[in-house]
């Protein structure tokens, strides 16, 4: 059975991205209450104090490899979490995808061999990427590439299929950890899962409510809180569905959304005032 003390986190070793900011720095601050030892990988310092920092820009193969491979002498690392990522309006659709996905994918898989077997990934997709099933055929494209300045090829030759960047790349998280976690939980252990916030009050809302006005979140249907989240909201299903005692869930998508995705899929909400950009 898992250590019930700090869902299991206690005394464990953890690799957070994204940890400067929103629902990254909840999680930091979470985790360190429960007892693990962060290490933080981010383009800017993190707030929260943590066991290490290690300055990353994500859309850059060259650092991302670099980084994991500092950190492969930390010891054996029991929990990654992927916490980051950033709207397309930005930095461009192109910045967005390398960030939230092909990004994030590179340093998961870099990082693998330090994980121990058994380990826990969890990563912030958001309910952007209800419609991945209707986008199948293409995310499973993309997905076949490994290699990230293949995949940035892609992106640059398919503009029609990158979108806004930002819907697609949290599509391609949900497919990809839901193909991932076959090969993961039957090699190792290892178990791999998403969350899909709704739109939540962090740094990102500051910059996605600039760039495409407050119409959309101030429609958007809040069932449960009637209200945004807040970052601490959507950490703690984060860290619930990466403990050990979930050790029967992975390849999951779990939206932390109030409801609205399995809303529209039930006609129970009209979502058809949705566009743009929603973490």
């Amino acid at each position: 059975m898992p250590q019930l003390d700090g869902l299991g986190y206690r005394d464990s070793t953890i690799v957070l991205t994204g940890g400067s900011s929103g629902m990254g720095d909840a999680a930091v601050r979470i985790l360190s209450d429960l007892g693990a030892k962060v290490h933080v990988v981010d383009i800017q310092e993190p707030k929260a104090a943590c066991a290490g920092f290690y300055k990353t820009d994500l859309s850059e193969p060259d650092q991302v490899a670099a980084t994991a491979a500092s950190l492969q002498g930390i010891g054996p690392i029991d929990y990654l979490f992927c916490c980051a990522g950033i709207p397309p309006n930005l930095l461009g659709a192109l910045k967005c995808m390398l960030v939230n996905y092909v990004g994030n994918r590179q340093f998961v898989e870099a990082m693998l061999p330090a994980l121990k077997d058994g380990a826990g990934i969890a990563i912030i997709s958001s309910d952007a990427c209800l419609m991945w099933q209707q986008n199948l055929a293409q995310n499973l494209e993309l997905l076949a590439i490994s290699e990230p300045r293949e995949a940035r090829r892609w992106c640059e030759e398919n503009p029609d299929k990158l979108r806004d960047g930002y819907t697609t790349s949290k599509e391609m998280l949900a497919v990809w950890v839901q193909h991932a976690a076959v090969k993961l939980g039957t090699e190792r252990s290892i178990r791999i899962n998403c969350i899909a916030p709704c739109p939540t009050k962090t740094a990102f809302y500051d910059v996605a409510v600039q760039q495409t006005g407050p119409e959309l979140f101030e429609n958007f249907p809040y069932p449960v809180l009637h209200r945004m989240a807040t970052a601490e909201e959507q950490a703690w299903p984060l860290i619930l569905l990466n403990s050990p005692l979930n050790a029967a869930v992975t390849g999951s998508v779990l939206y932390t959304d109030q409801g609205f995705v399995s809303g529209v899929f039930t006609g129970a909400l009209d979502g058809s005032f949705m566009s743009g950009p929603r973490e």
